[in-house]
């Protein structure tokens, strides 16, 4: 799959409407109990863009950048501005916001993860796309130093220490990130008397894996 490390700009991402989306099969059995099942192991997110225009200028800079991705062909970053950092929405992201794995002496390559909790459950996503400048890495509560201590690749969210972490050390993680995503249609309707008239152009966007 070809990915361009670029942003869908965020000044227009900002606006934008949309969130997980899970896909469960649900069988309804004689007695009227149900069996369910999910074939997918992480959710994928789904956005408007179109919501996000707020001027022709806007649509300008979005026809350019949907032709510099060939439409569908090349998936993008894109911020979430409802889910884009380590910490809670109102928070300052630092090294101990996530705990992303327990040392082993023997690993050295960590992927970076974001941990959602509700009462005694858990779901545990990858995050492939940190933002550049923004990480941080800490072990056993003690802050590294990035080009030191560790490594990471902001194209894969692969952390890379330049020596194992030790048995049972927690490594920890703070971070913004971006969402892999693409355009969902090979179409972008435009109209200029709409769009002044106040009406929002539909621009789909859907996560990908990476």
């Amino acid at each position: 799959m070809s990915f361009h490390e670029v942003r869908f700009p965020a000044s227009l991402s900002f606006g934008s409407v949309g969130g997980p989306e899970r896909r469960t099969e649900v069988v309804t059995l004689a007695n009227g109990h149900e069996e369910r099942n999910s074939p997918w192991l992480h959710s994928k997110r789904r956005y408007d863009a179109g919501l996000g225009m707020r001027s022709l200028d806007d649509v300008e800079v979005l026809i350019a950048f949907f032709e510099a991705r060939m439409g569908q062909m090349h998936a993008f970053r894109w911020k979430d501005w409802a889910d884009y950092k380590s910490s809670i929405a109102s928070g300052v992201v630092t090294f101990e916001d996530q705990q992303i794995a327990f040392g082993d002496g023997v690993t050295s390559v960590f992927p970076l993860v974001k941990v959602y909790r509700s009462g005694g459950h858990t779901y545990t996503r990858p995050i492939s796309k940190p933002v550049q400048n923004t990480v941080r890495i800490g072990v056993a509560n003690d802050e590294l130093q990035e080009g030191i201590d560790y490594t990471f690749d902001m194209t894969t969210g692969l952390v890379t220490f330049s020596h194992p972490p030790d048995p049972e050390m927690p490594i920890t993680a703070g971070y913004e990130f971006d969402v892999p995503v693409r355009f969902d249609t090979d179409h972008v309707h435009t109209s200029v008397a709409s769009f002044q008239a106040g009406e929002a152009l539909n621009v789909p966007i859907i996560e990908v894996r990476v």
